[in-house]
Parts: C-alpha cells; sequence; structure tokens
C-alpha cells in the first residue's frame, strides 16, 4: 500500500504552515510507513546564552519525528499524542542543518513506541530518543480533499 501523493503534500505543508514547527523552521522532509525524517537549519533564534543550540530544539526534533514516525498507521479519522518522551542529549552543536530521523519499533492499535536519532551535517548523532504515542480516535488531521489513498 502506498500512500497517496497529494496526502503526502499535504502533511509536509500541514507542518510547515503548523505555527510552532513555523517558528522553529522544521520541515517534514520525508514520511513513510515506520519512518520520517525532519530537518532544520539552526539560526541565532535556537541558541541559548552559551551560543550553542537550546536542548528544546533537539527535544522538540525528536518528538516530532517520533509523532511523524508512527502516524501513516493511523486510521483516517485518528490522531496521535506523545504519551512520554525520553531522551538523551549527546554532542551540543552551534549552527548548521539537522536531520532527525524518526522510527515506528511497534505499531499498534492504540499504543505505538517510536524512536528518533538527531544528526549533524557531517552524520555525528547529537541526540536520541523514544516516544510511546496513544491513538486518538476522531482527532485526525483535516487535510481538505487529499486522502491517504
Amino acid at each position: 500500500m502506498t500512500p497517496n501523493p497529494d496526502y503526502i503534500r499535504a502533511l509536509k505543508e500541514s507542518v510547515l504552515t503548523a505555527p510552532y514547527p513555523a517558528l522553529l523552521g522544521m520541515s517534514l522532509d520525508a514520511i513513510d510507513f515506520d519512518s520520517c525524517t525532519i530537518g532544520i537549519t539552526l539560526g541565532e533564534k535556537h541558541l541559548q546564552p552559551f551560543g550553542i543550540i537550546h536542548g528544546g530544539v533537539l527535544a522538540t526534533l525528536i518528538d516530532t519525528a517520533t509523532f511523524w514516525a508512527g502516524f501513516l498507521r493511523l486510521p483516517d479519522d485518528a490522531g496521535l499524542v506523545n504519551v512520554d518522551l525520553k531522551l538523551n542529549y549527546l554532542k551540543a552543536v552551534s549552527k548548521g542543518k539537522l536531520r532527525a530521523e524518526g522510527k515506528c519499533l511497534r505499531a499498534g492499535r492504540v499504543i505505538s513506541y517510536t524512536e528518533a536519532s538527531v544528526f549533524d551535517e557531517s552524520g555525528d548523532l547529537l541526540a536520541h530518543g523514544t516516544s510511546t504515542l496513544m491513538a486518538l480516535p476522531g482527532k485526525g488531521l483535516k487535510l481538505g480533499a487529499a486522502k491517504f489513498l
């Protein structure tokens, strides 16, 4: 089963235009069953007082990548919410483009388990995390005419 390309475009656009992802400058670069890639180009707005990227930016990338990694397994009318988020910061960064790769380790009807890793431009691992996600029936995305299949 392959998702409708128009549906995937609508998902990507929804991330670009949603207030919080737009504030940070995140993009949903790729999404498939059980995986996704989130991108962000770092700037001054992402820095904390010591001149490195705020840990909340890395946490947001992991939160976002774990979410989208589990998303395509949901029924059309369901939403998804993180129940927990556990992460480790492994290396500081101050500039460049980051890539978060999400992977669904177990997709369930109600509870799913996902992981994500954040990498810098040279491929160094900056942070890693896991998340438990819960499906919410009746809380699906409204993407206009775009249908999943």
